[in-house]
């Protein structure tokens, strides 16, 4: 089984990359800039995705790829792996995010229609959009917020923040269900595993705001939890922000083997 992650230098593509290598793939990364012995790759260049995945020949694409400020990356990108892995008979696992809802106190459903109130967002909607028209036995797998250890982003703001590395705040009122990579990376190859096509849901099942996330990292790390700044979404000035999103992980929970843990589990 070979198996290409686009994005494998990232916390969430490496994990893809050691789980895979462990059960046996022979596996093949990418990014940027090539490093850590990766290939190097622009998804933003059609042709040069195409002729990767044609040298490549995998059995399994796993796009991991991302950059908030980047529609090109998140969009394009996406678009182009997913027209080289359909062109390659390859399976295609597509990592979206729960950004692309607007926020509501209601779960969403796997097949909750987008509704993004910012540019990230909307970027991911379209990336859903194409990559589905392509590609339909791709598995699209909406996430939250990914945790685990340093090479998290999240995990880095809030130890950032606590020991006041950065300036800023962690939202009282901005709601999401983090999930550890590490459990996120078996659910992507156990579903690469399977015929499941469209979108799903894969997140942990604990509801916590960025706040209360900051202050388990905190404690995690031996720094005092309220050494984290907090505020409201309308205190930090951010403009418009999905408030509440909740990913309702039902029906990955039921079909997966991998168990998707809460975050105080994670950090517990």
């Amino acid at each position: 089984m070979r198996t290409l992650i686009v994005g494998a230098s990232g916390h969430l593509g490496g994990e893809v990359a050691r789980l895979a290598s462990a059960a046996g793939a022979e596996v093949v990364g990418t990014s940027t800039t090539g490093t850590h012995g990766w290939s190097r790759l622009d998804i933003t260049d059609r042709e040069a995705v195409r002729a990767l995945v044609s040298r490549v020949r995998p059995d399994v694409v796993v796009n991991t790829a991302y950059r908030a400020d980047s529609w090109t990356i998140c969009a394009d990108g996406a678009a182009h792996v997913a027209h080289a892995a359909a062109g390659a008979g390859a399976r295609l696992v597509h990592v979206s995010s729960d950004a692309l809802h607007g926020g509501r106190p209601e779960p969403y459903p796997d097949d909750a229609v987008p509704t993004p109130i910012y540019p990230y967002g909307a970027a991911k909607a379209a990336a859903e959009t194409a990559v589905a028209a392509i590609d339909p036995a791709a598995v699209l797998v909406r996430t939250s917020l990914i945790v685990g250890d340093e090479r998290s982003k999240q995990v880095q703001l809030a130890l950032n923040l606590a020991t006041g590395r950065a300036r800023g705040a962690l939202f009282t009122d901005e709601v999401r269900c983090p999930i550890d990579a590490t459990d996120l990376a078996a659910a992507i190859l156990e579903l690469a595993a399977t015929d499941y096509a469209g979108l799903i849901n894969v997140a942990g099942p604990q509801v916590v705001t960025r706040a209360e996330l900051g202050r388990l990292v905190a404690a995690r790390y031996g720094l005092d939890p309220a050494t984290v700044p907090v505020c409201t979404v309308a205190e930090g000035g951010m403009g418009a922000r999905p408030a509440e999103i909740r990913l309702d992980s039902t029906r990955a929970a039921g079909l997966l083997k991998t168990p998707l843990r809460g975050v105080g589990e994670v950090f517990g």
